[in-house]
């Protein structure tokens, strides 16, 4: 069982068959899918499911804290299930794949004082860009 249906079964989250795909779906470590691409996987495999049913159940998960929304340069939002592992991101500029990284740095730590402006930082969200070993290689 994947951990994202493990933490929603510890929250007592209705679990009925179309959000047990949906979740099933986002399950693994560099999970950056597309609400269409969420569809299109939980289609197949029940093919009854509306894409009603899966853009909502991709906002109750975002809402509830169990998935990270990710935007990035105007593409398409993309939904992360490991939002309980901090991580940062690293996207390529070209095909916009995303892989989860975890830098040894701590980032709150990397803003000097004088940069903080008074205010208390609490959160930090980096984000690496580069190519990726496939459009590197074009």
């Amino acid at each position: 069982m994947s951990d994202l249906l493990q933490r929603l079964r510890g929250r007592g989250w209705r679990m009925t068959a179309q959000r047990r795909v949906v979740a099933e779906v986002l399950a693994g470590e560099h999970v950056h899918l597309t609400a269409d691409e969420v569809l299109a996987q939980a289609t197949a495999r029940l093919p009854e499911i509306s894409r009603a049913t899966v853009y909502n159940t991709l906002g109750e998960l975002v809402s509830l804290g169990e998935v990270i929304e990710v935007t990035t340069d105007g593409r398409a939002k993309r939904y992360d299930p490991n939002a309980h592992r901090p991580h940062q991101h690293l996207i390529c500029s070209s095909c916009g794949t995303i892989r989860d990284v975890h830098p040894t740095d701590d980032p709150l730590a990397a803003l000097p004082s004088a940069e903080r402006f008074g205010y208390t930082v609490t959160a930090a969200e980096v984000t690496y860009r580069g190519r990726c070993p496939e459009c590197a290689a074009d």
